[in-house]
C-alpha cells in the first residue's frame, strides 16, 4: 500500500509538471521550497510565538555510552506549532515532497524505492548512523 501511494504522488507530479520540467527550474524551486519550509518554522517562533526554539550546546555527560545519548538530545523547540502554524508548514512542506518527486521523475528515479533503500541502511547502521 506504501507503495502505492508513493508511486501516485510520484505519478501526479508528472502528470502535473508542465512549466518547470528544466533540471535547473526544479532544482532551483526544490531550493526555494526549502527555504520557505525554513521561513515557516522560524516565523512560527518570532511572528506566532507558539512555539520557542532555545538553542543552546547539547550537554551530554562524558561517560554516556552510545545507546544512551539519544536521551541527553534535545529538539530545543518548546510549545506546539498553533493551527495556523502547522497548516503552513504542512503545505510547504507538501511543496518540498512536490519538487523532490519532480526531481525523481527528472531523473528516473524512484521515490519508494529511495525510501526503502535509505531504511535498509538504517536498520544496518542503526544508532552508528549518527544523523
Amino acid at each position: 500500500m506504501k507503495d502505492i501511494i508513493a508511486e501516485d504522488f510520484q505519478n501526479a507530479v508528472n502528470d502535473i509538471l508542465t512549466r518547470n520540467k528544466s533540471i535547473l527550474d526544479i532544482i532551483t524551486k526544490y531550493q526555494d521550497s526549502n527555504a520557505r519550509v525554513n521561513r515557516a518554522v522560524i516565523k512560527a517562533a518570532t511572528n506566532c510565538g507558539c512555539i520557542r526554539i532555545e538553542g543552546k550546546k547539547q550537554i551530554i555527560p562524558e561517560d554516556a555510552a552510545l545507546e544512551d545519548i539519544q536521551q541527553f538530545m534535545d529538539t530545543q523547540i518548546k510549545g506546539r506549532l498553533c493551527p495556523s502554524c502547522r497548516e503552513t508548514i504542512e503545505k510547504e512542506l507538501g511543496s518540498n515532497l512536490f519538487y523532490i518527486a519532480s526531481l525523481c521523475n527528472t531523473l528516473d528515479l524512484n521515490m519508494y524505492d529511495i525510501m526503502l533503500n535509505e531504511e535498509k541502511r538504517l536498520a544496518m547502521l542503526g544508532r552508528f548512523h549518527l544523523r
